[in-house]
């Protein structure tokens, strides 16, 4: 699988597009379609990935829908677009409808805002619940240390990096 990042809109919001064998999925088109387009080029776009609705997130869905005519995967949309192979885990806390995309067999999670290098996302924004932070974090402890954290912000980090050096893992 191939991953491609740009950061869109003035938060500098990750979205990503993942490819296989010229199709691709979206993840999180924020802002700045045209950028998103750039990074799709000519592949058959077959659904677009949302972490959750902030509007650092979803700020180009409207676009990407119109374009590439696909289906939005969400909190409540758990269908898998083949050949892509993925597990919706929900991580709610920064918002009610976070929930994290893993693939197993390439050993990636896109986690939206739910956790960063170094921290993990707010809770004080409407739709925020710091129990249910704590429960998202204890339930994401038990994946294994070799995945690729994706954010929705910044750099990607390290599941075993982040339950060692991030202080609301430990």
């Amino acid at each position: 699988m191939n991953i491609k990042v740009v950061k869109v809109g003035y938060l500098e919001e990750n979205c990503y597009v993942i490819s296989i064998k010229g199709k691709c999925l979206i993840i999180d088109p924020g802002d700045e379609f045209d950028k998103i387009k750039n990074l799709v080029g000519n592949k058959q776009v077959l659904g677009i990935l949302i972490t959750h609705h902030h509007f650092d997130h979803v700020g180009a869905l409207s676009e990407c829908v119109n374009v590439y005519k696909c289906p939005v995967i969400d909190y409540k949309n758990k269908t898998i677009i083949k050949p892509f192979k993925y597990e919706i885990i929900d991580t709610p806390g920064h918002k009610e409808d976070s929930v994290t995309y893993y693939f197993k067999d390439d050993k990636v999670m896109f986690v939206g805002d739910f956790l960063f290098k170094n921290s993990i996302g707010r809770c004080d924004l409407k739709g925020g619940n710091e129990s249910e932070m704590l429960k998202s974090i204890n339930n994401i402890k038990k994946y294994d240390n070799d995945i690729v954290i994706y954010p929705g912000h910044g750099d990607s980090t390290m599941l075993g990096y982040e339950k060692e050096n991030n202080v609301y893992l430990r």
